[in-house]
């Protein structure tokens, strides 16, 4: 079984430094998680993520892979872990959010979700016990129960609703588990009502897990309503397990997270982003495809070590994006996951000095300038 440690809490705030020992190795804390939905970081191979991105840990679809190719041939030909060639943790969410998110004409009722696959049209059921089944078949390191996502806008009668069908959905997630070699996480909804998120945190805890997430969140309410909800309930999470917010976010909302206490991340944002020309750097985003970019030799961001920074200008990047190359998405995908995981990095040594609010303040400040 997997165990979290604490190696050092901010001294006068809720940021702490720890380790999470997994059956696929150590995860240092604060981390982020690239998404690999089907199986595969787009663009890039396990290797690139190992070596050139410095990924601890990566998250899979499990609603994805349910769809195709299904978790009985990945569990037949070893496991997620062996059929993708990544040999280090892995999470996998439980596709709550997913039947939520992208699947049409589903129906909610007390047993599961019902629903058509957009593949092709075939109708399934996610509940929590298939859930629970498919991840273990999968053989995830860090698996979800199965909850479902209240959609925003929500009314206070739909939003209790909902967390009290995720409740009894982590009861019958964590009776469903039969492996001993994952750790299983709960997930605390309630939309974007205090006293709803209070509740679902204390059902949730009730049910007990190896460690906690913040859900239905980044789903419309707006960067402020999100940044209240992490900042008062993220403290609230059992502070000896690890706590995790589901697909969050931006560089700020990362480092506002980990300042109320938060250790684990995933979003699509830098992947999705590198796709579509966009870098991050110290100094804020940078879109690739502007004219101004034509003839600079510089670097995406000078201060930055990644393979893309240290081998190639603007002016190169540009020229593969508006050629609509596949080298285009590889350079900025390893660019921008580089750049994740390096403020990471930032903030467990930031943390581990005792200088996170002055590495935080001075991060935000250099951020949102513009002369890039």
């Amino acid at each position: 079984m997997a165990e979290f440690k604490i190696l050092q809490r901010e001294a006068a705030g809720f940021a702490r430094r720890g380790q999470l020992m997994t059956a696929h190795g150590v995860v240092e804390t604060p981390c982020f998680m690239p998404v690999g939905t089907k199986a595969t970081v787009k663009g890039l191979t396990p290797r690139q993520l190992t070596e050139e991105v410095q990924a601890q840990i990566i998250l899979a679809n499990t609603y994805h892979l349910f769809l195709r190719p299904g978790p009985e041939l990945i569990k037949k030909l070893g496991g997620v872990h062996k059929f993708m060639g990544w040999s280090g943790p892995l999470l996998t969410d439980s596709g709550g959010f997913q039947v939520f998110s992208l699947s049409a004409l589903r129906r909610i009722e007390e047993g599961g979700v019902t629903f058509r696959s957009p593949i092709d049209g075939s109708s399934h059921q996610l509940s929590p016990e298939s859930s629970i089944a498919i991840q273990e078949a999968l053989g995830a390191d860090i698996i979800m129960a199965f909850d479902e996502c209240t959609p925003h806008p929500a009314t206070p009668e739909q939003a209790l609703d909902s967390l009290e069908l995720t409740a009894r959905w982590a009861e019958r997630s964590k009776t469903a588990r039969k492996r001993p070699d994952n750790l299983l996480f709960g997930i605390v909804q309630g939309s974007v009502y205090p006293e709803l998120r209070k509740l679902s945190l204390e059902k949730t805890v009730d049910v007990g897990f190896d460690g906690y997430a913040l859900g239905g969140l980044s789903v419309g309410e707006g960067q402020q309503v999100m940044y209240d909800v992490v900042r008062e309930f993220g403290p609230l999470l059992p502070e000896l397990t690890p706590r995790y917010l589901m697909g969050v976010g931006t560089p700020e909302d990362l480092l506002v997270a980990v300042a109320a206490g938060l250790d684990m991340f995933d979003c699509v944002m830098p992947t999705r982003n590198a796709r579509n020309g966009m870098y991050f750097t110290r100094r804020g985003p940078l879109t690739i495809k502007q004219a101004r970019f034509r003839e600079d030799q510089g670097p995406i961001d000078n201060k930055c070590d990644c393979y893309t920074c240290r081998n190639f200008s603007r002016a190169y990047l540009r020229h593969l994006f508006v050629s609509k190359e596949i080298l285009s998405s590889v350079l900025a995908t390893i660019h921008n996951l580089y750049f994740y995981n390096q403020l990471m990095a930032d903030m467990r040594s930031t943390l581990e000095a005792g200088r996170f609010q002055q590495f935080k303040k001075s991060f935000l400040t250099a951020y949102k300038e513009s002369d890039l």
